[in-house]
């Protein structure tokens, strides 16, 4: 097969796992509407999930408008601290880079934004069917640091100690940061409950097929290019996407294995659906 061919498949893949994490949001808000209910639902995962997805939408979006970033990224001090931050992050697009002044891929802006409201949409779904909303008190204290990391930055800014820059690249960590353990509190939910109604199967599977069309899209573009830094390169992006993957796996046991049973009491005058 020609270098061609193997880069269209490599960009087919690439739009498909883009497609199933985009899809994947649906298939909760659909069971919770079907509900009437978010019972099954971990309220501290909904919370970080948004603010997680802000935090990647912030990031983006100023290093793909921002004229004041980007020129920021011109400066010979700056130019490569800019690509070593998109880099590790996973959004640097090389090729954009050499045609215009933004960094950051197009997609990942759009799939950052995209997750952020449809994410607000499932919030906002558990503040209405469900008045019982209390985060606990590891979740507060994990987002109260977050925030005083995030005014420690914010005021460095303000007395000329750091630039915006160093102030964005918080919000790319922040991202790391609550990815890394925004599903631990759904987990132990299920864990308690020893259940997962309530909690969407089709969220995982799409996520999880989407993980896997993301690892072998990543190494076919580091087979065509005979290069690893794709890979290797993209640490933090990688880091993550291995920990969703082994959290969808965690839940798929949990939902066909440990806890098969899926009486819903919300749905027993109704067929379950999207269950």
């Amino acid at each position: 097969m020609a270098i061609d061919s193997w880069a269209t498949l490599s960009d087919v893949l690439g739009w498909t796992y883009f497609l199933a994490w985009s899809i994947s949001f649906y298939p909760q808000v659909l069971l919770n509407y079907r509900r009437k209910s978010v019972q099954g639902l971990s309220i501290d995962f909904l919370y970080l999930n948004v603010i997680c997805f802000f935090c990647y939408s912030i990031f983006n979006l100023v290093f793909f408008y921002s004229k004041e970033i980007q020129d920021q990224c011109k400066y010979p001090d700056h130019e490569n601290q800019c690509r070593m931050i998109l880099h590790r992050f996973g959004t640097l697009d090389h090729q954009r880079h050499k045609d215009s002044d933004s960094l950051v891929r197009g997609n990942d802006v759009i799939f950052s934004v995209h997750a952020f409201l449809i994410s607000c949409v499932t919030l906002g779904q558990a503040l209405y069917y469900k008045s019982d909303n209390h985060l606990s008190i590891s979740t507060r204290a994990y987002l109260k640091m977050i925030a005083g990391w995030t005014v420690m930055h914010f005021v460095a800014v303000l007395i000329g100690k750091d630039q915006w820059l160093d102030f964005i690249y918080v919000f790319g960590s922040m991202n790391f940061f609550i990815s890394v353990i925004k599903y631990v509190p759904q987990a132990l939910m299920n864990y308690k409950r020893k259940s997962t109604v309530g909690w969407s199967i089709h969220n995982i599977l799409l996520d999880f097929t989407g993980g896997m069309i993301w690892s072998l899209q990543l190494i076919l573009a580091a087979a065509i290019t005979k290069d690893s830094s794709g890979i290797t390169g993209d640490s933090i992006k990688l880091g993550l996407g291995l920990v969703a993957i082994l959290f969808d796996c965690i839940f798929m046991v949990q939902h066909y294995i440990l806890y098969p049973t899926r009486v819903d009491s919300s749905l027993t005058e109704h067929k379950p659906w999207m269950e």
